[in-house]
């Protein structure tokens, strides 16, 4: 392993102990895919999520397309009421990071069952978002064991216990 995608895998399952509910993370979206996508919500989440369409009315993804930065769920505008769905498949609590480069966009929320998160678990999670998103921005500058690497770590984060 290439010390990058070491450092990544790090800061994945460091970022699945701050997020303990679980995150979703879409590195360099291009209109609405994303090169990398790393998901650990649970399983029926992410499974209601995408058998609804909820992606067209969440509140994250439209504030991430809107703003960069951080901000809880808490203080998003939810129509759909996607916020609560998620509550009741047990992610009560979040927030979303949005980092934007050039023309490259990095999304990612994180949730949690028993607290919204603290400023200090905020700033944590959206510095290493940040060095994510640059150390992965530029797919030409890893060589293709690490981007390869990078497409297994983002599938088996995408079905996790699969």
């Amino acid at each position: 392993m290439s010390q990058t995608e070491l450092n990544i895998s790090e800061i994945l399952e460091n970022l699945g102990e701050l997020a303990p509910a679980g995150y979703a993370l879409g590195f360099h979206i291009a209109y609405t895919t994303p090169k990398f996508m790393f998901q650990s919500y649970p399983k029926a989440w992410l499974d209601y999520y995408s058998q609804n369409g909820l992606v067209m009315s969440d509140p994250m993804v439209a504030w991430g397309f809107e703003n960069t930065g951080t901000c809880r769920w808490s203080e998003l505008e939810d129509p759909a009421g996607v916020m609560q769905k998620a509550a009741d498949h047990g992610m009560k609590f979040g927030m979303v990071c949005t980092i934007k480069t050039d023309d490259s966009l990095s999304i990612c929320g994180c949730a949690r069952v028993d607290r919204e998160f603290t400023d200090e678990e905020i700033s944590e999670i959206y510095s290493k978002i940040k060095y994510l998103h640059s150390n992965t921005a530029d797919k030409a500058q890893l060589t293709p064991e690490t981007v390869q690497q990078l497409k297994n770590l983002s599938i088996s984060f995408t079905h996790p216990g699969s």
